[in-house]
This record gives structure tokens, sequence and C-alpha cells, in this order.
């Protein structure tokens, strides 16, 4: 693979920092208010990189000349969710952040938003387990839906990419989820409810070209320090499983049949990872491969 979301989000994961107080009460108005930081944080992305890339901007990056007008449709797809949800919440509604994204480049912005929209996709399946009112389930369904569909148009049509990673997707913790948002958050206001999430210690690699059955070089620092001697593990979310491998002087290999958008975790435990064993994460690995399953290097 060419590159690495973590060679995007490498400046700002050192600043980033829990923005929510801890509660242990997990609700559907605590999962609508969850889906909405998100969907603000998406809203923001879109919006920015519009107002700051024209239509000549795409063209000159070698972007298909339609490219921006699908674009726009997608923003409007996250205002109309942000709405969607201040309205069904509202006065409980949780408020827009300040974002920084590390996009330079209409190319740049293109590959974080692949990345992103794999993100939303395993955020709402994760965190369909939640919630209890019906209607609300079928709504977070329909939004999950098009999520994904941007997800697959923008690594297929645009990125030239598998539009999925394989038969089924992944499923994310609030906190896994949390961890790769708050990367891109700076603040947020002090009105906004809190929620029961935190983010992980960011892990990061410096390995910027890597493939199935090869060796990255893992960075993070953990938040409490880990025992000398205690045995360290790389998780890697694929589909509904979760495989792993243990770390050596900071360096793990990648296992041989990953494929697609696949989030990578370090781990205590060598078969049940748990927020309560998780040392740092989460880290995307984009293993991209054509039509014959054969990696693109």
């Amino acid at each position: 693979m060419k590159t690495t979301i973590a060679t995007l989000v490498l400046a700002l994961g050192a600043a980033a920092v829990p923005l929510v107080k801890r509660d242990d009460m997990i609700d559907d108005t605590t999962i609508l208010n969850f889906a909405l930081t998100l969907e603000h944080l998406e809203n923001a992305f879109y919006s920015g990189a519009l107002a700051k890339f024209n239509e000549r901007n795409f063209e000159a990056a070698g972007l298909p000349s339609w490219a921006r007008g699908r674009f726009a449709e997608i923003a409007a797809h996250e205002a109309a969710h942000v709405a969607f949800l201040t309205d069904t919440l509202g006065a409980n509604a949780t408020q827009a952040c300040n974002y920084s994204f590390p996009y330079t480049d209409p190319k740049s912005f293109v590959g974080l938003s692949q990345a992103l929209e794999g993100v939303g996709v395993s955020a709402y399946i994760g965190a369909a387990q939640f919630i209890s009112n019906e209607d609300y389930l079928t709504a977070a369904a329909s939004v999950l839906a098009t999520e994904a569909r941007h997800a697959s148009w923008v690594a297929s049509a645009i990125n030239k990419y598998a539009g999925w990673s394989g038969a089924l997707d992944v499923p994310l913790g609030l906190n896994q989820v949390y961890s790769l948002a708050a990367t891109f958050i700076t603040s947020c206001p002090s009105t906004n409810p809190s929620l029961p999430v935190k983010a992980f210690p960011t892990l990061t690699t410096t390995t910027t070209r890597y493939s199935p059955g090869k060796k990255i070089t893992l960075v993070y620092t953990p938040a409490t320090p880990v025992p000398a001697g205690t045995p360290l593990y790389a998780a890697f979310y694929t589909g509904l499983a979760v495989e792993y491998a243990p770390i050596v002087d900071s360096t793990v290999v990648i296992p041989m049949d990953l494929r697609g958008q696949v989030y990578t975790a370090v781990t205590t435990s060598n078969g049940t990872i748990s927020d309560g064993n998780t040392v740092a994460g989460l880290l995307i690995l984009l293993l991209e491969f054509d039509s014959h399953g054969k990696l693109m290097m």
C-alpha cells in the first residue's frame, strides 16, 4: 500500500485529548449524540474542503471533472444527517466542535474521505447494539446505508480500489471510534452533553509502504507504563474477526490474509481485546486489492 492514514494524522495525534467526561449511562439519547458528534465532524470535513478547493483544483490534482460535484452531494447528505439528528434530539443535541484536518490538496482530502467514511460505517454498526427504540434503530440503519454507499463510491469510483473490504464489515466500539475522531477535534463547547467515551493513546506507524506479510513499526506512548516484560500484541480488526500478532521491538508482521480497511490496536491480550487491555489505537491500514484479489502496492 502506498500510504497510510497515519501519515495524515501523525502531527495531530500528539494533541488528541479526551474532550468529554466519563459517564456510565448509555441510552438512546447518548448513542444519538454520539452519532451526531461524528456527523458534525464529517459535515465540517466536507464543507471545509469544498470551500477550499474548486473544480479546477480537483482537475489539476488529476481527479475527474465530476468528482467535486459528487463530493458536494456527500456534503449535503452529511448536513442532512446533522439536521435530522439535531431535530430528533431537540434541546439535548450536542453542538459542533472545532476541528483540524490534515489534508493539503484534493488528493489528500480524497484519501482522508475514504478512511473517514469507513470509520463512519463501523461506528454505526458497533453502536447499533445499544439502541432500544425501534424507530431510532431504523433511522440509524438508513444513515448507515448511505455512509456505506459513500465509502464504496470514494474507494472505487475515485481511488480505483475495491469498494469493500470483504463480505462483512467491521463493528467498532464507542471508545475505538472516538479515539479516531478525537484526532481531528481541537475543542468542544463546554455545554455539550457528556458522553461515556475516552480516547486511547494515539497509535501511528513510521512505515509508509506496507503489505500483508511485511513488518511495520508502531509508535505509541501508553497512558500508564506497561510493566517490563509484559507481552504486547497488535490486534487487527477485519470483518467480524480480530487477528493477533506479537509485537517485537515495536514492530509487528501484518497477517497475510488481511485485505481492505483494517483497524489496528496495541493490547496486552493475545485473544480477547477489550477497552481495559487496550494500550493504544486505533491505526487504520488500507490494504487495497484489485478485481482479482491481488494487492495493489
